[in-house]
């Protein structure tokens, strides 16, 4: 199995990459998580042979802006998008005329599923659990192909963070501040709240994505922190765009 970084920012595209969007390539299925502009990139990766599955976290627009390009991709056995309670409704509002092509009027099938809180076979198991976020944002944790792998991004520290990532082979995390900083009023997490996470889930890897475009603003300012952090969480991934790892 491998995870491809697709886009690492958050908030808006910058110099150091795209909007957010990660690619799980699996034996059966290939699985995109989120939307953000980096989503564009998935052909690159993917034949489009297999069923597709897309994952949503939230409708902040740096999660779904690269919605606006599925028209591109022709995905042969079709395209699943899920997302919590209320995204049929989301997704309606979102891609409609005059803004955008309809998710009806796309050149491939489209599904959506609602998921509610807990365990669901989509074929493969998915878990999905709410964080802590301004507006309703969901985490996922994948059961496929002998492997596990979390994704949890926009959030702060929390619990359903450390359930979600338990013994996960990898543990995909926002990073939106730098270390030591703090955002209680818009909860995101530095990289010592990712690695509190992954450390008490007994996560095998850590990977760090949604770097705050107004706050990482150079991709050396990224690559610091796999130096500064390394010996605490061996095997730290500091994500850049178009990055692969095997899982």
């Amino acid at each position: 199995m491998q995870v491809a970084f697709l886009g690492t920012n958050g908030w808006y595209d910058s110099a150091t990459g795209n909007t957010v969007s990660a690619l799980i390539t699996a034996k059966d299925y290939d699985i995109i998580l989120d939307a953000g502009n980096g989503i564009a990139k998935a052909d690159r990766y993917l034949n489009q042979e297999k069923p597709a599955f897309l994952f949503l976290s939230h409708f902040h627009l740096d999660h779904t802006e690269g919605l606006h390009v599925l028209v591109k991709f022709r995905f042969k056995k079709g395209l699943t998008i899920c997302g919590g309670i209320g995204t049929t409704a989301n997704l309606a509002g979102l891609l409609r005329d005059p803004y955008t092509v309809p998710l009806d009027e796309v050149p491939f099938p489209v599904t959506v599923t609602e998921l509610a809180e807990g365990l669901h076979e989509l074929p493969f198991k998915v878990t999905c659990l709410p964080l802590v976020h301004p507006v309703p944002c969901m985490g996922y944790r994948f059961e496929i192909d002998g492997k596990v792998v979390t994704y949890c991004t926009d959030t702060g520290i929390c619990e359903n963070a450390v359930t979600l990532a338990r013994n996960a082979d990898l543990l995909i995390t926002e990073c939106g501040l730098k270390p030591g900083e703090k955002s209680p009023l818009w909860p995101h997490m530095n990289p010592e709240d990712a690695i509190d996470v992954a450390k008490r889930a007994g996560a095998k890897r850590l990977a760090l994505t949604h770097f705050g475009a107004e706050v990482y603003k150079t991709m050396e300012e990224r690559r610091a922190l796999k130096t500064r952090f390394e010996k605490e969480c061996p095997g730290l991934i500091v994500s850049e765009d178009e990055l692969q790892v095997g899982v």
